[in-house]
């Protein structure tokens, strides 16, 4: 019989994948979120590398200007690389505590900001140092929680990428930052060849879950699961920030 942990971890991954297939992100949002409740992030985190890194190089090499993109990004991406490595500790050390909490903060602000439509939008001519600033914030937070979403997807929205170009320059971004945090990993010792079954297994359930996701996609309105999704998004970080403060 399946204990129940490996059902409830198997069944995050299938979630993720289907947010992943109807909205083109949210995979190691959800699966870090809802692992918390089960596992350490740091845990959490050597489970989510594999999936996360499959689907991103999907959605980075489909798209249409991968030269361009690098081209204008790199500045950001060298700066995410470095936060990243400057915060290894993060998840391991003496403040490792407060990852769960630092997690569940992100969320919250990240749904907040999103279910806010906020239209922000940054000048070409800032971009030099703006782009790089994101880019060690956006490591720093990728190094303690896992999840890479803030600031670095409202600030690619804000640079003015056209939809194609956004989608292409969000799966570089993810990319570089699971490249980076899976460095952090392998230095703290969470890769062990005890979990290369499990992560196998994940790996089986998000693309189960991403298949479901594309085929609910043709019948269900984006935005109105976009919305609930970001609903629960921030409940749930809500949830992980009062369990960590109680």
């Amino acid at each position: 019989m399946l204990d129940a942990k490996i059902l409830f971890i198997g069944a995050v991954f299938v979630l993720a994948g289907l947010v992943k297939g109807v909205t083109g992100l949210g995979l190691p949002t959800v699966s870090m979120g809802l692992l918390a409740v089960v596992m350490t992030p740091l845990q959490a985190a050597a489970l989510v590398v594999l999936p996360t890194f499959v689907t991103n190089i999907w959605q980075l090499v489909a798209g249409p200007s991968l030269k361009p993109i690098i081209l204008r990004l790199w500045p950001m991406m060298l700066t995410l690389c470095l936060g990243t490595w400057a915060g290894a500790g993060l998840m391991t050390g003496s403040h490792s505590r407060y990852g769960t909490l630092l997690l569940g903060a992100t969320l919250v602000v990240y749904a907040s900001t999103a279910l806010a439509s906020l239209h922000i939008k940054v000048a070409k001519a800032h971009e030099p140092w703006l782009g790089p600033l994101v880019g060690a914030v956006t490591g720093v937070i990728t190094a303690a929680t896992g999840v890479f979403m803030i600031p670095s997807v409202p600030y690619l929205q804000a640079i003015g990428f056209e939809k194609e170009d956004l989608v292409q320059a969000l799966g570089l971004t993810f990319t570089v930052s699971t490249i980076a945090l899976s460095v952090n990993l392998a230095l703290a010792g969470a890769f062990k060849i005890t979990l290369a079954g499990p992560t196998l297994g994940v790996l089986a359930m998000a693309a189960l879950g991403m298949w479901l996701g594309q085929a609910l996609r043709l019948r269900l309105s984006a935005q109105t699961f976009r919305r609930w999704f970001l609903i629960g998004l921030a409940l749930l970080g809500g949830y992980l920030v009062a369990m960590e403060l109680k």
